[in-house]
Order: C-alpha cells, then sequence, then structure tokens
C-alpha cells in the first residue's frame, strides 16, 4: 500500500501518541496537581506540581532532542546529496544556507535544487516556508519524527 502523495500542505507529521494522548494527560496531571495543591496544601501536594511539571518538561524534550537529531541528519543527508547534484559555484554558495534553508530544500527533486538554491543563495528566498512553496514537484519525506 502507497502512502498519498505529499505535498506542501500534507508534510507536516502529527504523532498521536505523543499529540493527541501524552501533552493532554501531562497538562492534565499539571493543571490536577495545581488544584490538588489549593485544595490541600502542604509538601506532598507541592511536590506533586514539581514531578507533573518534570515530566511535562520530559515529554517536550524527548519530543526536542529527537527532531533535533534528525535535523543534523538531514543536513549531512542534503550536504551529501549538494556535493552530487550541484555545481561547484552552487556548492559553495550552499555553504551559506542556514539549517532551515537546508531542511526546507529537503523536498526539492534533484531537478529543481540547482535552481532553488540560486535562488535561496541570491535572497530571493530565504524563509523556510517560502522555499517549501516554490518546490514544484515535491519530493516526499515520509520518515520524519
Amino acid at each position: 500500500m502507497t502512502s498519498p502523495r505529499q505535498t506542501y500542505e500534507t508534510h507536516i507529521r502529527r504523532d498521536p501518541p505523543f499529540h493527541f494522548f501524552l501533552i493532554p494527560v501531562m497538562l492534565i496531571s499539571v493543571i490536577w496537581a495545581s488544584v490538588n495543591f489549593y485544595m490541600h496544601p502542604g509538601w506532598t501536594s507541592g511536590w506533586l506540581i514539581v514531578v507533573s511539571l518534570a515530566l511535562l518538561v520530559l515529554a517536550f524534550l524527548s519530543r526536542v532532542n529527537a527532531i533535533r537529531v534528525q535535523d543534523r541528519v538531514i543536513r549531512l543527508e542534503e550536504l551529501l546529496r549538494y556535493q552530487k547534484v550541484l555545481t561547484a559555484e552552487l556548492l559553495q554558495k550552499s555553504e551559506a544556507l542556514s539549517k532551515g534553508q537546508i531542511i526546507a530544500l529537503r523536498f526539492a527533486p534533484d531537478e529543481e535544487l540547482s535552481s532553488l538554491v540560486w535562488q535561496v543563495a541570491e535572497g530571493n528566498l530565504s524563509k523556510p516556508v517560502e522555499i517549501k512553496k516554490a518546490i514544484k514537484n515535491w519530493r516526499p519525506d515520509t520518515l520524519r519524527v
């Protein structure tokens, strides 16, 4: 079974266990602990707030750190692709691209990459959202966390 064609409109990935279970449960826990502390002040109920907040932070950090590592891998993959696809001049210009620009350009197929890197290097496209919208034939990234 093939997945639906990925486009700019459909490329954002939601992780249902994280977004629709873990985060709501952690937020409810913080709220419940705060209400409990208000109704029954004490060291135990105060500590429950601290633990609930720690778990919420842990949940966010686990997601943020996974995405940060994935961004580094994407940057490395794209730099290797640039060496195969871009001319020497464009390869040199690509060194000035930001992490966000590189990550956005991963959706561009090889046929469009040179043109888009040139536009980004010349300042015609700067924001990742602009780069993604300029891509004509979307190259899907279905492995994103």
